[in-house]
């Protein structure tokens, strides 16, 4: 089955997901970071760096509880306030790590999605080295997720490691699981506070979860 046919879930399938006793040797554990005032308000937030809101703080308590989350060996996380502030109710140690920030949208940061031009939609679809003014293209974004994943995937096949981030890094890095081409990044929908597994049995990742959100109060 191509990669295009895939349906995604937002849970996990009966009997769980993660680590079963000869099968799985290494997961990856990716969260998107607890919401914030700019996602309930529905902008694009890139590198501005705003903390979490109540309920983001609520959603972090929440993947605290998640078993695999909670026997992880570490968590890595993206340098921005709403990253940090998730990964540190999660209970492993926490490092930082430059390469999983969310993509810089430059100029348009911080705007109302329903203000963003249709033409600067279609720029971003059409063309991944498209760089907005001030901003990032989303091929670099790509390229430096799969450097971290490679490396992440290493160490995971000795413990499960977490990384908290963004919508566009965690997209990167299931195209980077499934061999896709990174045009598939526009074809996924991250939700927030979601927990996404990358598992696999030896050299090559397998996407085991994506978007997984039982876990997450919604108010």
């Amino acid at each position: 089955m191509p990669w295009t046919d895939l349906r995604w879930w937002g849970r996990p399938p009966p009997g769980g997901v993660g680590r079963a006793a000869g099968t799985v040797q290494c997961v990856l554990l990716l969260v998107r970071h607890g919401r914030t005032a700019h996602n309930a308000s529905r902008r694009l937030l890139g590198r501005l760096d705003v903390p979490l809101d109540e309920l983001g703080e609520r959603q972090a308590d929440a993947l605290a509880a998640v078993p695999a989350i909670a026997g992880a060996r570490r968590v890595v996380t993206s340098p921005l306030l709403r990253c940090r502030a998730t990964a540190e109710r999660l209970g492993p140690p926490v490092s930082v790590d430059e390469r999983w920030v969310e993509v810089d949208y430059g100029v348009h940061d911080g705007t109302p999605l329903d203000e963003v031009p249709a033409e600067l939609w279609a720029s971003w679809r059409d063309d991944l080295a498209f760089c907005p003014p001030g901003g990032e293209a989303l091929a670099a974004v790509a390229a430096r997720v799969r450097t971290a994943c490679d490396e992440l995937w290493a160490e995971a096949t000795e413990a499960d490691v977490v990384v908290v981030t963004h919508v566009s890094p965690i997209k990167a890095a299931v195209a980077w699981a499934l061999g896709a081409p990174d045009e598939a990044v526009w074809r996924m929908f991250v939700e927030v506070a979601s927990l996404h597994r990358i598992g696999g049995s030896g050299s090559r990742p397998v996407l085991h979860s994506f978007n997984e959100v039982a876990h997450r109060p919604s108010r």
